[in-house]
């Protein structure tokens, strides 16, 4: 998503957090934070359950099929018998093809990142987020604060997680700042300049409340998931 140029500045921007503090700010970029395998099943056994039913509450009668294949209705119990099997037989082929209709449908990309609940995408994105700040982390002490600035391309979302030790100095305005400029810079022509504004805007307190004194052994901090 970054081109060469942006990446450069990107990890020069997390460099030089890194170099006036003890802290470290990584920033990952993710096409998407899950396949969502679950959302096309779902969707297609919510029609196939739900439409057939409105379907006979409206007056559709599945013995029409039969009826179109018969010229004649018998009156004796066991043909009565012949256009029930057939109306639930019809009922439940009816089932089948529109599950595997809307399945296939919503399995396509597109639709089913439109089709996805936005409860499911944040859940989602924050799950995947908390995952990457506990693995970039794991290297460091624990009087090193870290922050994270996860973007989900699909999702069109950002997570900014930090250390509990920069949280509890800042609160959450700081970080509700830099998802901003993360947003703003999305949004134009120069993705590359809001992801820099926000590492300065996280990275300005580290340097304030955690200055370097530890040597700098850090990678760029930059990836592309």
């Amino acid at each position: 998503m970054l081109s060469e140029n942006g990446h450069r500045r990107v990890a020069a921007a997390i460099k030089a957090v890194d170099e006036a503090s003890d802290g470290e700010v990584y920033c990952l970029i993710a096409p998407e934070s899950s396949a969502y395998r679950e959302v096309p099943v779902a969707w297609a056994a919510i029609v196939a359950l739900v439409l057939p039913a409105i379907a006979l509450m409206l007056g559709i009668n599945p013995n029409t099929l039969l009826e179109m294949t018969q010229s004649w209705t018998a009156d004796q119990v066991t043909l009565i018998r012949h256009e029930m099997l057939w109306g639930l037989g019809i009922y439940a082929v009816a089932q089948a093809f529109l599950f595997a209709v809307v399945a296939l449908i919503v399995s396509v990309p597109a639709a089913r990142r439109a089709m996805t609940p936005s409860f499911l995408k944040r859940h989602r994105v924050q799950r995947m987020a908390m995952q990457h700040y506990v693995s970039t982390g794991i290297h460091l002490s624990k009087k090193q604060p870290h922050i994270l600035i996860y973007l989900s391309l699909a999702e069109r979302r950002v997570e900014i997680i930090a250390s509990e030790a920069i949280h509890k100095i800042e609160g959450q305005k700081l970080w509700d700042e830099a998802r901003t400029a993360v947003i703003g810079g999305m949004g134009s022509d120069d993705p590359a300049a809001g992801i820099v504004r926000a590492i300065q805007i996280v990275g300005a307190p580290l340097a304030k409340h955690f200055p370097p004194t530890l040597p700098n052994v850090t990678a760029d901090g930059v990836g592309e998931i």
